[in-house]
């Protein structure tokens, strides 16, 4: 009995690892019902809520094309869909609150037919 309990974790913990994922985020069923002229801002929020409940970190930074992709068809028409790669970086300011901070940016998909059977991905850097 005395042996279990002096025994320690091994794992090493994944949060404090720069990793870049690509996700599908449904973005519909978070504006459905939603005022028509704030549904591009929350679908905004939304991915930014995302981005910090994936990947562990609350300074997100959101890439300028993947604003351009939500507000592309006007304010009340956003995608259905975005696959959105996360990359969680190390901040190199000294003076930054945290260590880790999230860049979102949008992976170019054709159709919106293209979305069925994708999953999570790990991309690796070479």
């Amino acid at each position: 009995m005395a042996k279990d309990a002096t025994k320690k974790s091994t794992k090493k913990s994944t949060l404090n690892e720069v990793v870049t994922r690509e996700y599908t985020i449904h973005l519909h069923k978070h504006v459905f019902g939603r005022t028509f002229k704030k549904r591009a801002p929350h679908a905004i929020k939304t991915i930014r809520k995302f981005a910090q409940d994936a990947m562990k970190t609350t300074d997100v930074r959101l890439d300028p094309s993947l604003n351009t992709a939500v507000w592309k068809q006007g304010v009340k028409s956003i995608p259905h869909r975005i696959r959105v790669r996360l990359s969680r970086k190390k901040n190199d300011d000294e003076d930054a609150k945290e260590r880790l901070y999230t860049v979102v940016t949008p992976v170019a998909i054709a159709k919106s037919a293209d979305f069925k059977g994708l999953q999570t991905e790990t991309i690796h850097d070479e």
